[in-house]
């Protein structure tokens, strides 16, 4: 992923939150059939310094037998994201030097990924996910609600894999390079259009306020 210095996340803990809250992830794994792209909610853990990622895919899925053990993944995780209209910005009532962009958060993790059969681990791992998708309803859904006899049956369904982490990058793309009357243009914009606007600007008060963002930026211009 390109990632300019100015929208680098240097902080691995703000990444590793926005895995938490966006667990959707696409994995991309080489195959011999060319290049696979799998949709599917991961779980992040960490044991000791070591993080990992679990999921699971139908056993139907031929991936498990199409990859080695320890075969390199690519996972992308997808946080707020909206179209930036150059009428949003105040400069271009002036000059018209403006053109539209998109801004989005996303984060890659490198690993390796390792597939498990075992009805322990995929209990685990299924467990795991449940705890973190459920935690916010009012009565979370529990693997133990369901009759043991259903849960066995469904777990012979799945393949478990594990993904041993290597490295996380992240990009956070949210108007740095645009002056501070700009970035309040674009604040403005996505409140009147009810684009995201909310989650865009947790991610941003998270990381620094607009008048720093903009200072970097001169900055790193000297």
């Amino acid at each position: 992923m390109f990632i300019p210095r100015i929208f680098r996340q240097q902080d691995q803990r703000k990444c590793i939150e926005l895995i938490k809250h966006y667990p959707f992830a696409s994995m991309i794994v080489q195959t011999e059939q060319g290049v696979d792209v799998h949709h599917l909610p991961l779980v992040l853990q960490s044991d000791g310094e070591q993080l990992k990622l679990l999921g699971h895919i139908a056993k139907a899925n031929p991936l498990w037998k199409q990859v080695e053990e320890q075969a390199p993944v690519l996972i992308t995780f997808q946080g707020p994201n909206a179209y930036i209209s150059p009428n949003w910005y105040p400069s271009k009532q002036r000059d018209g030097k403006a053109v539209p962009t998109w801004n989005y958060i996303a984060v890659h993790v490198r690993g390796q990924v390792t597939f498990s059969h075992r009805g322990d681990s995929k209990r685990a791992m299924l467990t795991a996910l449940t705890e973190q998708l459920e935690a916010g309803q009012a009565q979370p859904w529990q693997l133990t609600d369901a009759p043991e006899a259903y849960v066995t049956k469904m777990l012979s369904a799945i393949v478990g894999f594990e993904i041993k982490v290597q490295s996380i990058e992240g990009k956070w793309k949210i108007s740095q390079n645009q002056s501070f009357e700009n970035q309040q243009g674009v604040v403005n914009g996505l409140g009147d259009v009810g684009q995201q606007v909310t989650s865009m600007l947790d991610h941003r008060q998270q990381a620094q306020t607009m008048q720093t963002l903009v200072e970097q930026l001169l900055t790193s211009q000297e």
